[in-house]
């Protein structure tokens, strides 16, 4: 291939952004004297120098990468370069396998928030902080990738921001180059995570906490530092700030961009998706919390819908936070529950599963079908608001849904053959591949993946790659008429 140098030398870039990243916790290491200070500084002495090295050889070729390249160049990044990132959890805990290791960063980076880890409220905070750093940048990277790749593919990115969304994206609103506007929705990201994080100290977390916590948030990642996750604090004030943020961060980042931009809630009047979100989302937390009341979960209608709210919007926003093991609530609440984790999201959001425009353009295609059934000669346009969406978009939609739910059919199958039960296998391929965290039964809220064997750990450990990086950027890779393009 003539892009290998060019994606060589691309990779060596990032490997060297992870070892900056390393270095950060090793500076925190040596503060706090927390035991993983060489860990760190093999971690980050190994991961630069590959990652030069890789630089170096490279330097000189040429910068332009084709389109298959720059596909090839996602996998690699978020397939390959995750091992770098592996070691300083395998160095500072000599007990943990590969493939477990493995597990946690991928799921750190595409923001699942699944673990194989206990004992989180001892690890050393050095180790703490690495898992929410690679949480938070695979947040902001989610962003960027769904801005910068996606359009080619016709599956979503920015091809349904600007050109289709009929909300508050148009083409005129976001800056013109993709560099720019990858720069606007960054800025976005952090100046959000900062008030985060102040407000989480402000409601009683210490900054290690707050700091964890909002990255956690942001991303929709929902790593914890204490195995209790949430529920650790027992804080109303505290649950209210993180349902807030994860709500903001399921909406769409060029919408929070407009928003400071125009220091107006206009923005997010005129995007279908927060509209579409919100309703399905607190609706529901409405509903589940009904539920609880009826089964006498809990001894007051505002417990359970406290409870509730919390949980139900940390599965449906794909982030993984717990207060309460909703394993135990009845089965239609908590099946609920991940199922809103395949549609509640916006597109350019830091979440996973379907999303939620795709969700809409389904729906109306849908009620479109059996209104053209009723009414065979008539021409009606599919809308989104004022907007019509092209026969192109529905097309790639329906492609990418259907290409979902056989890939999480077959994962569960292969998860059935591996000896796992119905609800265990399910659940972990639903939490997995919608980047949602816990699952029910033996991967619940209570446990985690580490009752898993090595071969079920591999097979969510895909699962998450395969979701987070909408499918179509791994499966295409696999088709020959890809390569001849």
């Amino acid at each position: 291939m003539n892009s290998l140098p060019t994606i060589l030398h691309v990779f060596g870039v990032v490997t060297m952004g992870f070892s900056a990243l390393m270095a950060t916790c090793l500076l925190t290491s040596l503060a706090n004297d927390d035991g993983a200070t060489l860990a760190f500084f093999q971690g980050t002495s190994i991961t630069l120098l590959c990652g030069f090295l890789i630089f170096f050889v490279t330097k000189d070729v040429p910068q332009k990468i084709s389109q298959q390249a720059g596909f090839l160049l996602v996998t690699l990044c978020w397939s390959l370069a995750s091992v770098f990132c592996t070691l300083p959890l395998l160095l500072s805990l000599p007990e943990l396998k590969f493939i477990d290791a493995y597990f946690e960063v991928i799921s750190a980076l595409t923001t699942t928030g699944a673990t194989v880890l206990s004992d989180l409220d001892h690890l050393p905070m050095s180790v703490n902080l690495w898992r929410h750093e690679l949480t938070w940048f695979g947040g902001i990277g989610i962003i960027v990738f769904a801005v910068a790749v996606l359009p080619i593919l016709g599956v979503g990115g920015m091809q349904l921001l600007k050109s289709e969304s009929p909300g508050s994206v148009k083409e005129s609103d976001l800056p013109p180059r993709i560099t720019q506007v990858a720069k606007a929705l960054w800025g976005a990201y952090v100046v959000i995570t900062i008030v985060c994080i102040l407000s989480l100290r402000l409601v009683g977390m210490d900054w290690f906490d707050a700091i964890c916590h909002a990255f956690a948030a942001m991303s929709l990642g929902g790593f914890s530092t204490h195995d209790k996750s949430v529920g650790y604090f027992n804080s109303v004030p505290i649950e209210m700030v993180l349902t807030i943020f994860q709500l903001l961060s399921a909406m769409n980042f060029a919408t929070h961009y407009l928003a400071l931009k125009k220091r107006s809630f206009t923005p997010y009047r005129k995007d279908v998706e927060v509209l579409g979100m919100l309703t399905v989302v607190l609706g529901s937390c409405v509903l589940v919390a009904g539920v609880l009341w009826h089964n006498n979960t809990y001894p007051s209608f505002w417990t359970c819908l406290r409870h509730a709210t919390f949980n139900l919007v940390t599965v449906a926003t794909t982030s993984g936070f717990t207060t309460q093991d909703f394993n135990l609530w009845p089965i239609f609440a908590s099946m609920w529950m991940l199922f809103l984790s395949s549609i509640s999201v916006s597109t350019g959001s830091t979440g996973g599963g379907i999303r939620m425009i795709r969700t809409i353009i389904l729906m109306k295609q849908a009620r479109l079908e059996m209104f053209k059934f009723i009414h065979p000669y008539a021409v009606k346009p599919l809308k989104i608001g004022r907007t019509v969406v092209s026969e192109s978009i529905v097309t790639s939609v329906t492609g990418f849904i259907f290409l979902y739910f056989m890939c999480i059919v077959f994962l569960v199958f292969t998860l059935l053959f591996s000896g796992l039960d119905f609800i265990t296998a399910f659940t972990a391929i639903i939490a997995c591949f919608n980047n949602a965290g816990p699952g029910l039964n033996l991967v619940g809220p209570a446990s985690n993946y580490s009752i898993l064997n090595d071969f079920q750990t591999g097979i969510c450990t895909f699962a998450m790659l395969l979701g987070r990086i909408q499918i179509f950027s791994i499966v295409i890779l696999f088709i020959p008429e890809f390569w001849k393009k």
